[in-house]
């Protein structure tokens, strides 16, 4: 089962008893518990009531089981959600193992693990397939679509080429993308509900708006003194190191995307239309592309990846960056 299809189910009444749910983006987890909730109880007083969140880290297997044998208060069907269910030993899960084969139909039990399962872990074998459902973190086009998708949920009205300037200028964290949606619809007034690039533009600010242009261009045009000109600035200035890592990481990801459809034998045309970004951006991305030698797009990709690690192991973000950024550009 996908996301959609448990929502689906969810909607027609037909959520599964048990439903494991895996994924290490918070944000798309808490999503799915809301839809999940909202469908189950459209009446938000019926949630009160019947709806139970339980720590499995804490209370452990049998607590969870004890949770879903209860009886719902009034009839209706009772929500336990579980968080936490990857920290679960096969040993310790014997309980809820045994559960899932015959689990309370008068209860759904959400199982939440906040990291991507392994192919073998316990928790794939004890719950059946129809009832797992991944939550892949959104790339490229996905997370495009995911924003919008999110924002219309929550009332707005999410024009695609704004939701591909959120992401080229604020990054890929989600909790940071759904934040913004919010703030750059107050930037069109108290009730506006529709988002375009013009109020992504106000959120964003001129200042870091031309900043974040003039650092990927430099990378994309391999001028090495400009983009570490640009990057002191955006520093300086409290950008977040994470997030300049998150700019510089998707123009490496466009990159190779540009050289794989070249290879494929489309025209620069084609792939200049496919990148999304304004002509003379598009120009300079399918230029490096072609100018790259074989094996070096996802090789620079690659390094994007090393720093994002040494950064989260604690390790200094001017430097790390800088020399970042000479790979780029000497790539």
């Amino acid at each position: 089962m996908d996301y959609a299809g448990l929502l689906r189910a969810a909607e027609a009444g037909r959520t599964p008893a048990v439903a494991l749910v895996h994924g290490a983006e918070p944000v798309l987890l808490e999503d799915l518990v809301a839809a999940v909730t909202r469908a189950l109880f459209p009446d938000p007083a019926d949630a009160a009531l019947s709806r139970e969140a339980v720590d499995a880290r804490e209370a452990g297997a049998e607590a969870l089981v004890r949770s879903a044998l209860t009886l719902p208060f009034l009839g209706g069907r009772r929500l336990v959600i579980a968080r936490g269910v990857e920290a679960l030993t096969a040993k310790a899960g014997e309980p809820l193992a045994a559960y899932v084969s015959a689990p309370n139909p008068t209860s759904v039990l959400l199982l939440l693990a906040g990291v991507e399962l392994g192919t073998g872990h316990w928790l794939l074998r004890a719950v059946p397939a129809s009832a797992v459902v991944a939550l892949p973190r959104p790339v490229g086009r996905a997370l495009v679509t995911w924003l919008r998708t999110r924002a219309g949920a929550q009332g707005y009205e999410l024009s695609e080429d704004a939701a591909a300037l959120l992401v080229e200028l604020v990054g890929d964290d989600l909790t940071t993308l759904a934040g913004e949606v919010t703030k750059a619809a107050l930037a069109g007034g108290p009730d506006n509900r529709r988002v375009t690039p013009r109020e992504v533009r106000a959120v964003v600010g001129a200042h870091r708006l031309r900043h974040i242009f003039e650092l990927t261009r430099a990378v994309a045009e391999r001028d090495m003194g400009a983009a570490q000109t640009v990057l002191g600035a955006l520093l300086t200035a409290g950008e977040e190191p994470l997030a300049v890592l998150g700019m510089l990481a998707r123009e490496a990801r466009s990159v190779w995307q540009a050289r794989e459809w070249l290879r494929e034998g489309r025209r620069e045309d084609e792939v200049a239309r496919l990148l999304r970004r304004p002509p003379p951006a598009a120009a300079a991305v399918v230029a490096l592309a072609r100018a790259l030698r074989d094996g070096a797009a996802p090789r620079r990709l690659a390094r994007c990846w090393e720093v994002e690690r040494r950064l989260k192991l604690g390790g200094a973000p001017r430097p790390e960056l800088a020399l970042l950024i000479a790979d780029l550009c000497a790539a």
